[in-house]
Order: C-alpha cells, then structure tokens, then sequence
C-alpha cells in the first residue's frame, strides 16, 4: 500500500469528523450557515472529499484485475467514485461562495452524490475479493454513510464509523487477509 492511501484513508475522515464539529459548534446559537465555523467545517469536507478522490484513484490502482471484466468493474467504479465526488464538492463549493448562484437539479444534488459510495464501496469489494482487506471494511464503511444520510446531525459519529472502516488501509499495507 501507498502512503498516499494510507494518508488519506485517514486524513479524509478525521477532515469529516473536523468538518460535523464544526457543524455543531455552527449550530449553538440555534442558526447554521454563514460564519466561521461554517466556512472552516465546509472548507475541510471539500478537502476531505478532494482527499477521497485521490484515495479512490490509489485504491483502483491497488485493485488487481486480471481479466478484463475486473478491469472494466474497476475502472468504472473508479468514474463513478470520481462522479460522485465532483458532485460533493461542488455542493459543498456552492455552500462556501453564495456568489456561484448555480445548483444541480434535485435529483442530481441527491444522486450524484451516492455514486461516490458506490464507486468506493465497488473498489473496496474488489480488495476483499482479492483479499488484500477484510470483508467488515466496506460494510463499516457503509454504515457510516448510511449515518450521514438518516441524519447529518449524526457526522461526528458517521466520520468515526468511516474511519474505522478504512483503517486496514490507513494502518497497514494491503496483504493478504485470512478467510
């Protein structure tokens, strides 16, 4: 494993983590937006969505795919990785500067978003197909954006989730892993 992978797999969601505190501390005089620590909370979900889009990109080239059917499945959940990404980060970029008056469509703004997860997840499953990380990984992972998507009061808590699910990555490098 990279020591990019490794940074990012933890920096990206420590930067959520920074970023659902910061949304709290936002949220204490009862009106969220507009202050500093929104612009701080939302300057580092950009970096931590920059940050998962480079991880995305040393995950792909970590998975092996023998056949051509794994590098298709491969680098197409990298695109949509990539996709969903661009997606969060120019919501996010949108929140920062009010002055770019230009929003996805609704049904965009909310699906986009989700090819991250499943583009991510895909690289993930095909890193426990080939046994370089274990199967509770992705689901940890999983389970940690689902937190995000039941309530976003919940990011603290979904950032650690999600940082436990990439920590084989961020602690270790891919080896095999016993059935």
């Amino acid at each position: 494993m990279t020591s990019t992978t490794r940074f990012t797999a933890l920096a990206a969601p420590l930067l959520i983590l920074f970023y659902g505190i910061m949304r709290f501390v936002d949220g204490l005089d009862g009106d969220r937006g507009n202050g500093p620590a929104w612009n701080i909370g939302h300057a580092a979900f950009f970096l931590a969505f920059v940050l998962m889009a480079v991880l995305a990109v040393s995950l792909r080239q970590q998975v092996p795919a023998v056949a051509r059917w794994q590098r298709v499945v491969r680098d197409g959940a990298l695109v949509a990785a990539l996709v969903g990404a661009s997606a969060f980060l120019f919501v996010t970029l949108t929140d920062l500067v009010p002055a770019i008056d230009v929003s996805l469509p609704e049904p965009l703004e909310l699906g986009l978003p989700v090819l991250f997860q499943v583009g991510m997840l895909t690289l993930l499953g095909q890193l426990v197909a080939a046994r370089l990380v274990p199967l509770w990984s992705p689901i940890v992972m999983l389970a940690g954006f689902l937190a995000i998507a039941v309530n976003l009061d919940a990011l603290p808590f979904a950032a650690v989730v999600i940082l436990a699910g990439l920590s084989p990555l961020a602690t270790r490098s891919l080896r095999p892993v016993r059935p």
